[in-house]
């Protein structure tokens, strides 16, 4: 039995995998008229329209109705605190992350906010490229399973792998959660700059080196280098850099070419550079990337003047 916390596109796609090879999914969400609306119509109607629910899947809006085993925490990462404040004691089931970020007012991964908020319970981070869609439509992708305490992410692993989600497991769970953090603040910086017309060329170099930044905030904090090369890492760096799928990337698209972008949107990345930034300051890191997308969010900088900058830096070794 799964618990999914968050009736959004990524948690009713990963409610519906699961429950599409049997396993009783119950997916709650806080609106009542929402939970009406799924169980009514069997479908996400605003979020995931035409993906069929599948007979093992419940909606609730009742947290207390929520069956024995695994809870993943499908809620943007700005509001996993207030989510984990506001839902019951889950006691000792293990309370599995499903978004990737840093949140804002304490530059802390999702796991540790886990354990700052509900201490007693086992915790761990489910990432890697994927996007709702595909995952609802049973498409295939890999996943990394990140949880400290092996026997657990053993046991998730084996639960929560379904016929078209492949996971993959590590102990290595800050090089899972950085890598899922600095994957979306680089999208933003891919999409501007093919927004603004500067060409592939740019994008692959301001990839390439937006995981050298992923790897030395990662390797600072004792994550390990193969798992930045890895499905958390270098995998959803990929993904969300080039595909207009990404809500980051879209959003640095309309950075890139002045458009409006939906404000009703969630764009993690933009949180998360704020983030980075700060912790990268106070770990004495430079990260040039990412400083250059919060002065592209913040509108202290344009793209073209960003790009300057960052070409205009002193030349040293790869």
């Amino acid at each position: 039995m799964i618990s999914v916390i968050g009736a959004g596109a990524f948690g009713t796609a990963l409610a519906i995998s699961m429950a599409r090879g049997g396993a009783q999914v119950t997916l709650w969400a806080r609106d009542a008229a929402q939970v009406a609306a799924m169980r009514d119509g069997r479908e996400n109607a605003t979020r995931l329209p035409g993906m069929t629910f599948p007979e093992t899947l419940h909606v609730t809006e009742d947290a207390t109705d929520l069956p024995d085993g695994p809870v993943l925490l499908s809620v943007p990462m700005q509001m996993l605190r207030t989510a984990l404040r506001d839902l019951p004691d889950f006691g000792p089931r293990p309370l599995v992350a499903c978004c990737k970020g840093i949140e804002l007012s304490t530059r802390l991964s999702p796991t540790q906010v886990i354990a700052d908020m509900r201490p007693d319970a086992p915790s761990a981070i489910l990432t890697g490229p994927s996007f709702a869609q595909d995952i609802a439509r049973g498409l295939p992708t890999a996943l990394t399973l990140a949880c400290a305490e092996d026997g657990i992410g053993r046991s998730l692993q084996k639960t929560l792998t379904t016929q078209n989600i492949r996971i993959y497991r590590t102990t290595d769970v800050p090089g899972a959660e950085i890598g899922g953090a600095v994957k979306n603040v680089m999208a933003i910086a891919c999409g501007a700059a093919i927004g603004a017309g500067l060409g592939e060329s740019a994008r692959a170099a301001l990839m390439t080196r937006g995981y050298a930044e992923m790897q030395r905030m990662a390797l600072a904090l004792g994550a390990r280098a193969d798992t930045l090369a890895g499905l958390s890492g270098f995998g959803d760096l990929t993904l969300t850099c080039t595909s207009e799928l990404s809500r980051n990337y879209r959003y640095g698209l309309s950075i890139g070419n002045s458009a409006e972008f939906d404000p009703d949107i969630t764009v993690e990345g933009a949180a998360t550079a704020r983030a980075l930034q700060a912790r990268a300051q106070a770990m004495t890191l430079d990260m040039p990337i990412t400083d250059a997308v919060v002065g592209l969010i913040d509108g202290t900088l344009g793209v073209r003047d960003a790009m300057t900058l960052l070409l205009s830096r002193p030349l040293k070794e790869e």
